[in-house]
């Protein structure tokens, strides 16, 4: 509910906006943020006079400045004097003679601003992605694309010690993570109970021997964990079984390479896979709206490149060659 300023507060809005050029420079603050030197350049005046305006606009409480690098960038204050000021400014724009040039003027100044930093992303176009970037990361890009996905239960398979099972956990009704390990499961457990994640579910268990029930789960994901399977196939067919009808699978692993050290290294038992792989497999599982792409590619040897599969569970029960357990 909006409550009138004191009397204090008025007469002082009153006496800092009789002076026209305040007017002026409150008139262009109240749609941009501007620089003394960007107010310089639209109302022709000295440095020194604007900012002696600015600074008594300021001991009226109707402007408010903010850093940015070396200078600031000046605007007005919100609530400070509420629908009186707005109800002045609005009269006085059909007033003051300069008013419509000033914001001619400043809709120049401020398209200079954007001009500057289109020329900069101009400038580092094609290389922007293999640069340092403040604050991009796959992290935030992850965040916010699992913040899109309705609440639902997930199978992770091939979890490891959990770090993408707590990722989904933090949008998902409830995460299974299913492992062969026992020691990676005894880490993950520890994990999700010192972050405080309780809809995380560890089960010690085989891709191609899933231990989770028939249509149980919304979502199957198989993280860089596909080509560890004897039997990549099997593991396909166990998500298709505990895939609720119209569910969907969500395959991220390495596209088919030659580095033969993989398989002592990290103990890989396919050197990755081709689309035309996983797209077999996925056929064969009975999945359809089978979408298959490279994601990513490493720039240092041995350039590992980053496969990434999708489909849909039929709506129908049946998946083709298997059997409800």
């Amino acid at each position: 509910m909006y409550q009138k300023p004191p009397m204090a507060s008025i007469v002082k809005i009153l006496r800092s906006i009789a002076d026209p050029n305040r007017l002026r420079i409150l008139l262009l603050l109240r749609g941009e943020e501007l620089s003394v030197a960007e107010m310089q350049e639209i109302l022709v005046m000295g440095q020194s006079t604007i900012s002696t305006h600015l600074s008594q606009l300021k001991q009226a409480g109707l402007v408010e400045d903010r850093r940015t690098g070396k200078s600031s960038l000046y605007r007005l204050k919100n609530g400070s004097a509420g629908e009186i000021l707005d109800g002045l400014l609005k009269q006085a724009e059909d007033e003051i003679p300069e008013a419509a040039r000033d914001q001619a003027t400043m809709r120049r100044v401020v398209k200079k601003r954007q001009d500057k930093m289109r020329s900069f992303f101009d400038s580092v176009a094609g290389r922007l992605g293999k640069d340092y970037v403040p604050g991009k990361s796959w992290k935030g890009v992850a965040e916010a694309l699992l913040r899109l996905m309705p609440p639902m239960v997930i199978a992770d398979l091939g979890a490891g010690e959990g770090a993408f099972a707590l990722l989904l956990a933090q949008h998902a009704n409830k995460v299974i993570a299913v492992d062969t390990s026992a020691k990676m499961i005894e880490v993950g457990r520890e994990q999700a109970q010192r972050h405080g994640v309780k809809n995380i579910e560890y089960r010690l268990g085989d891709m191609e021997e899933v231990p989770i029930e028939d249509a149980a789960v919304d979502l199957v994901f198989f993280s860089q964990s596909l080509h560890h399977a004897l039997h990549p196939q099997r593991a396909v067919q166990e998500a298709a079984r505990i895939l609720r009808p119209g569910g969907r699978i969500v395959i991220l692993d390495l596209v088919s390479h030659r580095f033969e050290e993989a398989r002592e290294v990290y103990a890989d038992e396919w050197l990755g896979f081709s689309e035309t792989d996983l797209e077999a497999m996925l056929v064969k599982a009975g999945f359809r709206g089978i979408q298959t792409s490279v994601v990513h590619k490493e720039p240092e040897p041995p350039y590992f490149q980053t496969l990434l599969a999708v489909a849909d569970k039929s709506k129908s029960n049946h998946v083709p060659g298997s059997s409800n357990r």
